[in-house]
């Protein structure tokens, strides 16, 4: 009885009279498929008019759960980034705790809200602000043990903040879409 739900890769599999293809027929090793970021985020940007060349990127899932991060522009990457830490000043954000499904616990961010310090080769430094309001989940201890890694666009976000519900689509008005943003970037 069981054998009929074990994977066997030599057999056809119909439902009804359609046949169901294995996956190794359908992958196709020189298609390039979307990224992760591309299938489940959509790319928002803030652009400061006070720090220019600042540019910050927000990765906005469909659960409203934004991953914060520096957008390709920033003027840090051109520098080459040494150093990001997560304690600023009086308090260190690597320590923020959450618990249960409403992340209580978790830091109250306004859109100016320091998140990290990211120190250059050159010695200049510059702050990753949370850029929308919402409630700390965490941030990416990973960054800080290889800096390189903020590059990366997804695995190299700073932290990870949870709008409220009602304020999502105010969040999305106050920053560019990417459509925006290139025409910003390169005016024609």
């Amino acid at each position: 009885e069981l054998a009929e739900f074990l994977y066997t890769p030599d057999l056809n599999h119909f439902v009804g009279d359609v046949r169901i293809s294995d996956i190794t027929e359908e992958y196709d090793p020189d298609k390039e498929y979307p990224s992760v970021v591309d299938r489940f985020f959509t790319r928002y940007y803030n652009v400061r008019d006070d720090k220019k060349d600042e540019d910050h990127l927000v990765l906005m899932h469909s659960n409203r759960i934004c991953l914060i991060g520096l957008a390709p522009g920033h003027a840090a990457f051109g520098k080459g980034i040494a150093l990001i830490t997560y304690d600023i000043g009086n308090y260190d954000r690597s320590k923020n705790k959450v618990s249960g499904k409403a992340k209580r616990g978790g830091m109250q961010l306004q859109p100016c809200t320091a998140l990290a310090v990211v120190k250059c080769q050159d010695g200049t430094e510059y702050k990753v602000v949370s850029c929308i309001t919402g409630r700390l989940v965490e941030v990416n201890p990973r960054i800080v043990e290889n800096p390189s890694m903020i590059t990366s666009e997804g695995e190299g976000y700073v932290a990870i903040v949870l709008p409220r519900i009602d304020k999502v689509e105010a969040i999305k008005a106050s920053l560019l879409t990417e459509e925006q943003y290139k025409k910003i970037d390169n005016p024609q």
